[in-house]
């Protein structure tokens, strides 16, 4: 048995590739892309280390070549389900059992294998599953997904080394318990590192986990998935399971083992799950613990001191970048007066410079939106901009015969309160509001108080008063406030991420804050020489 303090290695940003015109890094990454792209894979569940195969199979195909097939899901039933759980719970012993250094070095070896030769793999079948360029895929798929990886590492050793004090007399001393039971991830498509940290935060604790990723996203989520078994995780810690919602939840949320919940996706499946449980709730062993990253209305507020180029630069990334399919995304703002012309002319000039297409095309800034269901609901936003009273001044367009592409498209209303000032798009659909120019604080009411989220908000400004003012008066508006930048791209390590109101709950994904969700501590205290009599001095 080990006997020393560990000290993991320290945790460092893995360095973002800039995938140059003529680089080795771009071409031995394009060339797995074509490799992938002109290929055929098997996406299974993973229960307990076994591939299952099932006749129930659809088509996985690319948002922006949609008649392309490059793998076929196989979809499991409610005894595979069942099958999942009681994997995760026969593992469970022995893995929460397991010494926290030996699990550290499974997540501390698949960083390192994403980061070396599993990089183009992971960049790759994300760049396929869900249409993202290049860069897009590297600083996630790469880089935040290895960043959740050593620094999850680290902030585990940080609970475990904080101990309570001990007077005289005795030892008081905390253990972090895994919780007792099973947790159960539901990942998204937008990032496939949120989809390897869902499962893999809990896991790390020494819980073990029933991981449903979402159906757009399954291609790379089979790529995570083979990353942790290539790191040696054992079987039955992760289960992957490809099935429909309601089966998964049908079986999850009334088993007595029930004891987390670990989501990122809408508002509104969230609230149905919270339900759910809250209506289960006497059913359980323990109360499950519920974390949850969900919907946004990201919002950007200029001061009329702040700087028109950099204004536009921020909200062309921040609104188009993904196509807008990223929570925090920029999705309303609101520019003051005397600033407008000038943003203006910078928005239009430099969305005229944005091509969309395949992301193999690296000349491409935007690709395709992540499926026909999502092209659908966005065209319908756009078309209640092109038969409404505002002015769109850029894009308006869309196409689906070969790809789900969207042109970017942003609108002016003269209604702050106007379908697209409040409702989440997730798109690449940005509505201004151009509001008078010392009207400053009551702009700041009305982003305050226009939409039900707060998960992120940038706001620009070059006056420390006014940029003061906005930090007090939207103090609750967004869990991931900037200021003088874009309200996306958050890193790990440098800003926890994870809003509040219809957000989430903020517990910070790639935090101390988040993985202290996944455990349950228990004190101990020990006396020494214990007393013989029950006597206290005041008896006399």
């Amino acid at each position: 048995m080990a006997n020393a303090f560990f000290k993991v290695p320290t945790a460092k940003n893995e360095p973002v590739r800039n995938y140059e015109p003529g680089s080795k890094e771009r071409e031995s990454l394009l060339n797995t892309y074509r490799e992938l792209y002109n290929g055929h894979i098997d996406v299974t569940s993973v229960i307990d280390g076994e591939y299952i195969k099932t006749d129930n199979t659809k088509p996985l195909s690319p948002p922006h070549d949609h008649k392309h097939q490059m793998g076929t899901a196989h979809y499991v039933g409610k005894a595979e389900v069942e099958k999942a759980v009681e994997a995760a719970l026969n593992a469970k012993s022995a893995w929460e059992n397991m010494p926290w250094q030996d699990r550290a070095a499974i997540f501390l070896r698949a960083a390192d294998l994403l980061s070396g030769p599993w990089r183009n793999r992971l960049n790759a079948s994300t760049m396929l599953a869900q249409s993202k360029n290049v860069h897009q895929a590297e600083i996630e798929a790469a880089c935040e997904f290895a960043d959740f990886l050593r620094f999850n590492v680290e902030y585990m050793t940080q609970i475990y080394t904080e101990q309570p004090q001990s007077p005289d007399g005795m030892w008081n001393r905390m253990e972090h318990r895994a919780l007792e039971g099973f947790v159960f991830a539901i990942s998204p498509f937008n990032f496939t590192a949120i989809a390897g940290n869902l499962p893999m935060a809990p896991a790390l604790m020494g819980n073990t986990v029933v991981w449903k990723a979402a159906d757009s996203q399954l291609y790379s989520a089979h790529f995570v998935m083979e990353l942790f078994r290539a790191a040696g995780l054992p079987d039955g810690v992760i289960n992957l399971v490809i099935v429909d919602g309601p089966t998964a939840g049908d079986v999850i949320f009334n088993h007595r083992d029930f004891a987390g919940l670990h989501f990122t996706g809408s508002t509104g499946v969230f609230r149905h799950l919270w339900q759910t449980i809250g209506n289960n709730i006497a059913k359980y062993r323990t109360y499950p613990r519920i974390v949850g990253e969900t919907g946004g209305k990201d919002f950007v507020a200029v001061h009329k001191s702040a700087n028109a180029q950099q204004v536009a630069a921020n909200l062309v990334r921040g609104a188009f970048e993904y196509q807008g399919q990223k929570c925090s995304a920029a999705s309303r703002a609101y520019i003051p007066e005397n600033l407008w012309p000038e943003v203006k002319e910078h928005l239009v000039r430099m969305v005229a410079e944005i091509t969309v297409g395949t992301p193999e095309d690296t000349n491409n800034f935007m690709n395709a939106v992540i499926d026909e269901r999502a092209f659908d609901k966005i065209a319908g936003y756009i078309d209640f901009l092109n038969n409404s009273d505002a002015e769109v001044i850029t894009g308006g367009t869309y196409d689906k015969s070969e790809g789900y592409f969207i042109q970017p498209t942003i609108a002016v209303t003269h209604d702050p309160q106007s379908k697209t000032m409040v409702e989440e798009i997730f798109g690449p659909v940005l509505t201004i509001y151009v509001y008078p120019s010392e009207e400053w604080e009551s702009t700041l009411d009305l982003v305050d108080n226009t939409s039900e989220y707060a998960l992120t908000g940038a706001i620009f400004s070059n006056d420390r008063y006014a940029t003061v003012l906005a930090i007090d008066k939207l103090r609750h508006a967004a869990g991931n406030f900037y200021i003088n930048d874009k309200p996306t791209g958050a890193v790990v390590g440098q800003q926890p991420f994870g809003g509040s109101r219809g957000s989430g709950t903020n517990d910070k994904a790639g935090s101390v804050l988040n993985l202290l969700r996944w455990t349950s501590p228990r004190t101990m205290k020990e006396t020494f020489n214990p007393v013989s009599d029950y006597k206290y001095p005041f008896l006399g």
